[in-house]
Formats: C-alpha cells, structure tokens, sequence
C-alpha cells in the first residue's frame, strides 16, 4: 500500500511499512532516534516509536512482542 508523506515542504509517495518490514522499521527507527539501541527499549516504549513512524500504517492490534523481536536484527 502506498502513502503520500510530506518532508521539507515536499510531498513523496512511498510504501508504507506494516508489521511486516521488519528491517526497514529498523532503518526507520535508527533513522529517528540515532542515540538509542532499539534492542534496549521496553516492548511498550518500542511500540510506540514505531506507531510514531511517519511511513507506518498498519493496524496497531496485529503487533506483539514477538513481531517486534524481529526489529532487533543486525542492520550494519
């Protein structure tokens, strides 16, 4: 599914991420929070930071500990 997002006064259209896209969330939230290992947040705290995301949009019921586990891959 594609999603229109504004940044820097322009509008691109991009994939939204879902549940799903594991390593691109990832990327997302290093992207957001450079300072932070993801794989040290709380469950709740990381779920939250991904629901934040500008590119997601999925159905925040679908997610759980064990989908979220799956965002602590090795990105380097």
């Amino acid at each position: 599914m594609e999603k229109l997002i504004e940044r820097d006064h322009y509008i691109y259209l991009v994939m939204a991420l879902k549940w799903i896209d594991s390593r691109e969330i990832a990327l997302s939230l290093i992207e957001e929070h450079p300072d932070v290992e993801p794989t040290k947040l709380h469950f709740v705290e990381l779920r939250l930071w991904v629901l934040a995301l500008e590119d997601f949009d999925d159905d925040p019921d679908h997610c759980g500990e064990r989908i979220l586990e799956c965002d602590s891959i090795d990105v380097d």
